[in-house]
């Protein structure tokens, strides 16, 4: 089945040729759909909603227009470009990978493995440099301390790809899911604003849930199942960090107390300078402006380390950082583009709101809501990233689906956005559609020669069931309670009421 799985996954094309056929498939639909005169009446409104043909002359003029309009408007793009300009000095000054080291090295050896899992979960901030330095390094402290370097390896992939639905911080991912999810949500409601903070409550307490079981897991299911390494391979001497290093880190800290320190000073009191006059904290321009204060959380403090350290010297250096940080988003920009026409022509068609409601009222005939619901569309999720492994990808392509149905069922996005990062997180260390899955295996691969995908699949499954179990414990528990997934975060959305 995983062969085929595999199979299936290469043979699809590339992202943004996908975006591109969809894009086309929209322009058709709505040509045929149209010409039958489909409609649905909006719940919310009782506006009759019809399908706008792409292919009148209306339509195509639009189209021509709005290209450049549609890419430069689509919120993910600018989001995740400002991140990338503070994650990339943090980043380029070797601030990220001296933290994930320092975490694991000072930590005791009885809590290795969960401060390995923990360091996956952290280095969501900057997801590359926990597949490329903190996986490997995992393996190697394991060999270090006489135990599988397997199982070193599968307890940082399930912190890092596992439990990436999980964090104690806001990563270089939230923006982008947060901004797709807002372009969905403005199919129903066009005034609504979803903050990358949106799922903050429920991700910091799933964190530590994805730290205990995956130390469980790894204690007590997967490194008694290896056994006792008998590869040839020979542990290196785990470098301790330097105390240009250590000094770095000092002044970084104290970097960090101070930019949290004017944040707070400027949000908390009422007159406080990013706070809108008689609105509250939630309301201010800080949590509107999240992503700046995103890029200034990443910003200074790398400025600060690379200065003591020496990597990041002059204003070009730490230009060039960022630069560099650019060039890695090419890829993401052309895919951006042509996932930009696809959920704007959606949306101009009146497809999504229509599928929506649609949808919305099946689901209401079939008696499926609340928490069946929520489970099965994790369900749907952990299946679709099977075949497709980018998340934003994937979520650009069900967020104007979901996201609208599940707003007219009564269900706030922010719900939805995270039901589906559960369901994404299930199946990324299973997956070879995930892009990091053969360099993993490559990992493997180095302690001995017949390790390959399968031993992955197989080491990786048992943190998929029980993840799948104890984390949609966790959503029933939250759901139950009634709690908001973060700030501005509700479970529950009126479409009445807008």
């Amino acid at each position: 089945m995983l062969d085929r799985v595999e199979v299936v996954g290469n043979a699809l094309p590339h992202p943004a040729t996908i975006f591109a056929i969809l894009a086309v498939l929209v322009v058709v639909v709505s040509a045929i759909t149209s010409a039958f005169s489909i409609s649905a009446v909006h719940p919310g409104t009782g506006e009759t909603i019809n399908v706008r043909s792409l292919l009148t002359g209306e339509g195509i003029r639009w189209m021509f227009e709005n290209v450049e309009h549609n890419f430069v408007r689509f919120p993910p793009l600018g989001l995740v470009l400002v991140a990338m300009i503070g994650i990339g000095v943090a980043e380029g000054s070797g601030l990220l990978t001296v933290l994930i080291r320092a975490l694991v090295l000072k930590a005791p050896r009885r809590l290795i493995t969960a401060a390995l899992v923990s360091a996956g979960v952290l280095s969501h901030i900057a997801s590359e440099a926990g597949y490329v330095v903190l996986i490997p390094l995992g393996a190697v402290i394991f060999l270090a301390l006489g135990r599988h370097p397997i199982a070193g390896l599968a307890a940082a992939f399930a912190g890092v790809s596992g439990g990436f639905g999980a964090n104690f911080l806001i990563g270089s991912v939230d923006p982008v899911l947060a901004g797709l999810t807002q372009s969905a949500a403005r199919i129903i409601d066009a005034e609504i604003s979803i903050s990358p903070a949106t799922n903050i409550y429920f991700m910091f307490v799933s964190a530590f849930m994805v730290v205990i079981v995956g130390t469980i897991i790894t204690e007590k299911i997967v490194e008694p199942r290896l056994g006792t390494y008998s590869g040839s391979e020979q542990a290196p001497e785990l470098e301790q960090l330097s105390s240009k290093e250590k000094k770095g880190l000092k002044w970084t800290g104290i970097s960090l107390l101070l930019v949290l320190g004017t944040l707070i000073i400027a949000v908390v009191p009422e007159g406080g300078l990013l706070r809108h006059p008689g609105k509250d904290v939630l309301h201010s321009a800080f949590f509107n402006g999240m992503i700046t204060a995103i890029m200034l959380f990443f910003l200074i403090p790398g400025m600060v380390y690379g200065w003591v350290t020496g990597t990041i010297r002059t204003d070009k250096q730490g230009i060039k950082e960022m630069i560099n940080s650019m060039s890695h988003m090419a890829t993401y920009i052309v895919l951006v583009f042509f996932a930009a026409q696809f959920v704007y022509y959606f949306r101009y068609s009146n497809l999504g709101l229509i599928l929506a409601i649609e949808g919305a009222q099946f689901l209401k005939n079939v008696g499926l809501s609340g928490i069946p619901l929520m489970l099965l569309f994790i369900l749907v999720s952990a299946t679709i990233n099977m075949f497709m492994g980018s998340a934003s990808a994937k979520w650009a392509i069900m967020a104007p689906v979901f996201v609208p149905m599940f707003m007219l069922l009564g269900y706030h996005p922010s719900l939805t956005q995270m039901a589906y990062r559960i369901g994404d997180s299930l199946t990324n260390i299973i997956t070879p559609m995930m892009s990091y899955f053969a360099l993993i295996v490559a990992f493997a691969e180095k302690y001995d020669d017949d390790y390959g995908m399968g031993t992955i699949i197989s080491t990786m499954l048992a943190y998929t069931l029980i993840f799948a179990i104890t984390w949609s414990l966790l959503l029933i528990m939250w759901m139950f309670l009634g709690l908001p997934v973060g700030p501005d975060g509700p479970l529950h959305f009126s479409a009445a009421a807008q």
